[in-house]
Formats: C-alpha cells, sequence, structure tokens
C-alpha cells in the first residue's frame, strides 16, 4: 500500500528519533559529569558540583514524545506486531472485511483518544497547568504532542481503511497480507 500522507509519517519518525538522541545526549552528559566529579574527589580535589536539573522528567516527556510520534510511521511500514494466526487463515474475500472492521475500530479508538488528549491540553493550557517537577514544564505541550502522535495515527489508520475499503468493494479476491512488503516498499 502507498500512503498519501508518508512524508508526515516520516517527520513523526524522524522527531521520534530526535527525541531518542535528546535523551541519550543528556543523560550521557549528566553521566559525564557525574564521572569527572568523581575523578576529582578520587584525586583529592574539590567537585565540581555541575548537574542537570530534572533530566529524569526531561527523559521522561522525551520518551513519551519518542514512543508516540513514531506510531503512524511504524504502522505504515508494517512494524507494529499483528498477530494474524486466525485472519490469515481466511480466504481474502473475508479477510479483507476483517480488515476493514479491525481498522475501523482501530480508528474509532484512536479517535476518542486524540479527542480525549485535547481536550486535556486545552484545559491545560487554560488553567496554566505545570509539571511538579524541577523544571515546571507547561503540561500543555507534552499533551500537545500526544494529541498530535495519536492524529497522526489516526490519519494513517483512515487511508489504510479507505484503500481497504476500496478493495473490499472492488475486487476482494486481490486482498493480500497487510504486512506483505509492496513493491514500491523495495528499494
Amino acid at each position: 500500500m502507498t500512503f498519501k500522507f508518508d512524508l508526515l509519517y516520516r517527520l513523526g519518525a524522524w522527531a521520534a528519533a530526535a527525541c531518542m538522541i535528546t535523551i541519550c545526549g543528556v543523560i550521557a552528559l549528566q553521566v559525564s559529569f557525574r564521572l569527572v566529579d568523581a575523578l576529582l574527589v578520587l584525586l583529592g580535589m574539590r567537585r565540581l558540583g555541575v548537574s542537570i536539573t530534572g533530566v529524569s522528567e526531561l527523559a521522561a516527556y522525551l520518551l513519551v514524545g519518542a514512543t508516540f510520534l513514531g506510531l503512524a510511521y511504524t504502522f505504515v511500514h508494517h512494524a507494529h506486531i499483528r498477530v494474524t494466526l486466525l485472519i490469515s487463515r481466511l480466504p481474502s474475500a473475508l479477510r479483507v472485511w476483517c480488515e476493514v472492521f479491525c481498522l475501523g475500530v482501530a480508528l474509532a479508538i484512536g479517535l476518542l483518544l486524540a479527542y480525549g488528549l485535547v481536550g486535556l491540553a486545552r484545559e491545560s493550557l487554560q488553567y496554566h497547568d505545570v509539571s511538579s517537577g524541577f523544571l515546571s514544564i507547561p503540561l500543555w505541550i507534552p499533551q500537545s504532542v500526544l494529541a498530535l502522535s495519536v492524529a497522526l495515527l489516526c490519519l494513517a489508520l483512515l487511508e489504510a481503511l479507505i484503500m481497504a475499503l476500496r478493495i473490499a468493494v472492488r475486487d476482494p479476491a486481490s486482498f493480500r497480507e497487510a504486512t506483505a512488503t509492496d513493491d514500491s516498499e523495495m528499494h
């Protein structure tokens, strides 16, 4: 399947990768500061005492971003774990309708989640909610990232649902497994 909004999904994946790289960088920097302090103490010198405040909190928010921003990309590139033991034994015509049903349910759940997350972010913005840690990050920022990520996944689900519906209506016998690689993906 070819997705029209693949560039958006790739941008989400790049943002997820940037979050992971930032986590690695911040934690490596914090560990380096601790190693320098330990080395200075070992040599009988005074510690520098340099520390990054709120590393755990920052890493937690970045981990949420890394996890959710990559959802749409992993879905369209068939990297999500699928249990196809039952539907793989069905004929193509029935299998495509099972796919349509499952995509519809996933889209409905995703839309409900996105709606709730948008409401949560709007409420946090309205009441100026901030995190309770050292950094006092406005909560609408990570909540907006979550809402955007789930909305991106919903867009991917909608695209897949439309494609599956087209196949189901036009030529259900031609339906291939959703995890099968497309010729356009083999570069």
